[in-house]
């Protein structure tokens, strides 16, 4: 029995809160993790996971076990990164999870210079609007937008997207132009609603440097952006899109962008879209994921520039974002 591979089966099976799930992780049959799991209990001579048809749960044992590995396996790791990533080429599987629209629009796209970078990387993106949870789900890194920040995540901000509040031309000759953000009110308002808790995302302005929410006439809802963008196109009334989703459909006339005549004078700007780049823990920074990192700032900020951040390693990654 390879003791390590074994022991590292079991930490994936505590942290997944089942073999299903771990066995997915690992790219694995459940009944390989079964058997792996037999057979350590066996080397070790006690129970470490009481099992049912149903359920899962350490033993006593198990939990002693699992604290002491576990601390271990992170050890071994950071010290074979610390000695190889300087050293040899990135290589093994690279799992980032993403909101659906970024991962749509703009990480599919850049993916594909990335792996051209790095051939040894097996890159799996999956794009969702739910909840992340990086251990259960095998993440290696997540692109977060701020309502998807949660306590003890690492995160840190790696672009801030500029929203654009447009409708068609078909919509604007019927209903009119709202002048200002309370005009919002009286139009047909297209609203995302965020899965994880059902409430709408709020259209968000910044007037004289205070942040306010502007009232809205909410009569369609999506969980989609794309779906809004094309209710939208059809002349359902005015939404409010990320800049790179809202950009092609602006040039080919389909939208048309509201309130930009109004910034100079009002001083009244959109609350920009924050996007971050987020880590179970820093040990979870092994040198693929810094790679992909770096590669994807630099990219970002070509075509959105933002503040400059410090690359002091001790800055890169801050606690729980706020």
């Amino acid at each position: 029995m390879n003791l390590l591979a074994a022991i590292a089966s079991f930490i994936k099976v505590v942290e997944a809160g089942s073999i299903v799930g771990a066995a997915k992780t690992l790219g694995v049959s459940a009944a390989a993790v079964s058997q792996t799991i037999n057979r350590l209990e066996t080397h070790l001579g006690v129970r470490l996971l009481q099992r049912t048809t149903r359920s899962m749960a350490l033993t006593e044992n198990g939990a002693v076990y699992y604290e002491k590995v576990r601390r271990i396996a992170a050890d071994l790791e950071s010290a074979q990164s610390s000695i190889t990533s300087a050293e040899s080429e990135l290589q093994g599987r690279l799992s980032i999870a993403s909101t659906s629209a970024f991962g749509r629009h703009v990480l599919a796209p850049l993916i594909a210079g990335f792996a051209a970078l790095h051939p040894r990387l097996i890159l799996e993106l999956s794009v969702s609007n739910g909840k992340i949870n990086h251990i259960q789900d095998g993440v290696d890194l997540s692109l977060r937008i701020k309502p998807q920040l949660e306590d003890g995540i690492v995160a840190r901000k790696i672009v801030s997207l500029p929203f654009i509040f447009c409708a068609a031309p078909a919509y604007l000759q019927r209903a009119g132009w709202p002048q200002t953000p309370e005009d919002l009110q009286h139009h047909a308002c297209l609203a995302f609603r965020y899965p994880l808790d059902g409430r709408f995302l709020r259209w968000s302005f910044i007037r004289d440097g205070q942040r306010f929410d502007a009232p809205i006439n909410a009569t369609a809802i999506s969980d989609d952006i794309d779906v809004l963008a094309q209710m939208a196109i059809a002349g359902a009334g005015i939404t409010r899109l990320a800049e790179f989703v809202a950009a092609p459909y602006i040039k080919r006339g389909q939208l048309v962008p509201l309130f930009e005549t109004r910034q100079s004078t009002t001083h009244t700007y959109f609350e920009p879209m924050e996007i971050y780049a987020c880590v179970q823990e820093r040990a979870a920074l092994t040198p693929k994921v810094r790679a992909f990192i770096d590669y994807l700032t630099e990219h970002l900020k070509t075509r959105w520039p933002m503040e400059e951040v410090s690359i002091d390693e001790g800055q890169l990654f801050k606690g729980s974002a706020p």
